[in-house]
Order: structure tokens, then C-alpha cells, then sequence
């Protein structure tokens, strides 16, 4: 009688552990909440992409979440619509945003000459700033219109890389320029001109 007690007690004990451990996982805190959890295909809620190392025994999440919600990019148009003029515009004070940046970068931009030109052209270019607005390093090209000509391609990098050194170092304030300090820009340039037309 008393072993039967004794088995009893040791399997309502196993079976109170096991509840309580049931419960821990059903209120898991989910330390990726929101869109930021990792994409499963039992999952019915926003998700990020993610990957997993052999190192690593969880999803690792890719992005870092920045204090801004929209990404660091930029179009910029060498003949921008006259609604889009004021975006185009050097600010006369001290970077204080996202929009301020952005204006500055549009308004540094010098297209190459006609000769030197593709219309339609389309070349975008990665980077970063300092703290205290200067580079980190050259732009580097990500993306170019296919097809284009070595030389064409070459005479827009060249364009953009002396477009942006010429407003280098950007004036920040000190919040902004810990913002967005190591975080990349990507710019995309447009040349809409008409290039056929201005070439004679």
C-alpha cells in the first residue's frame, strides 16, 4: 500500500513538472517580436527572412533595428520634376534629418556631360558617413543600366564620386550624425535628361 503511495505521489509530482514546463513554452517571450520573428511556414503573422549557422543553434536575424523605420535610400534625378525642386535644395543649417540629408545629397549632384552620357541611364552606389560627415571609404557601385558601355559606365562613377566628395564633410547635428554614422546609403541616380537633344 505504501509503494503504491509512494509511485503515486512520484507521477502527480513528474506530471505538475511537466505542466509547468508546458506552460513556460506556451508564454514564451519572444525575444524577436513583432515583424522582426524569423519566417516559418506553419507561421500565420509578419515575419523576417532569416538564416541559421552551423554555429549557431537559433535563427539569427539579419537586419538591425535602426532607430528610423524606413531604409537609408535615395533616387535621385538629374532633371527632377518642378514639384520635386524644393527636395533639391542644400539646407543653410546643420543636418537635422533624414530629409535634410537626403535634400543635401540631391542637391550635390552633377550629371556627366552629354558626350559622356546615356539617357536613361541608371547607376546606384553604396556608402557610408562618419560621425562627423565625412566618407567612410569611396561609393561603390551596385547596380548600372545593363548593356551600357564600360566608358559610359565610368564617366557616371566618376561623376557621382566627385559629386558627393565636393559637399563632403556634411554638416551634422549630433544626433543625426550618431543615427546614421556607419549605417549604409544607397543612392540611385537617374539620368533623365534628354541627352539627344543637348548633345548638339
Amino acid at each position: 500500500m505504501l509503494r503504491r503511495i509512494a509511485v503515486f505521489c512520484v507521477l502527480a509530482a513528474g506530471l505538475a513538472v511537466a505542466g509547468s514546463a508546458g506552460a513556460r513554452q506556451r508564454h514564451h517571450i519572444n525575444a524577436a517580436p513583432f515583424s522582426h520573428e524569423p519566417c516559418s511556414v506553419l507561421s500565420h503573422h509578419p515575419c523576417t527572412p532569416s538564416f541559421c549557422s552551423v554555429l549557431h543553434r537559433g535563427p539569427c536575424i539579419p537586419e538591425i533595428d535602426y532607430p528610423y523605420g524606413e531604409n537609408l535610400q535615395l533616387t535621385v534625378e538629374s532633371k527632377p520634376p518642378m514639384v520635386d525642386a524644393p527636395k533639391y535644395q542644400r539646407p543653410d543649417h546643420d543636418l537635422e534629418s533624414i530629409g535634410d540629408l537626403f535634400a543635401a545629397l540631391r542637391s550635390c549632384w552633377t550629371p556627366p556631360p552629354a558626350e559622356a552620357s546615356k539617357e536613361g541611364m541608371q547607376m546606384t552606389v553604396r556608402f557610408s558617413f562618419k560621425r562627423s560627415g565625412d566618407l567612410i571609404g569611396r561609393p561603390r557601385m551596385t547596380f548600372a543600366t545593363a548593356g551600357t558601355p564600360a566608358d559610359v559606365r565610368k564617366s557616371y562613377l566618376k561623376a557621382i564620386n566627385d559629386s558627393i566628395e565636393a559637399c563632403v564633410p556634411l554638416k551634422f547635428s549630433s544626433a543625426l550624425g550618431g543615427a546614421v554614422a556607419g549605417r549604409p546609403i544607397a543612392i540611385r541616380y537617374i539620368d533623365n535628361r534628354d541627352i539627344d537633344k543637348a548633345a548638339p
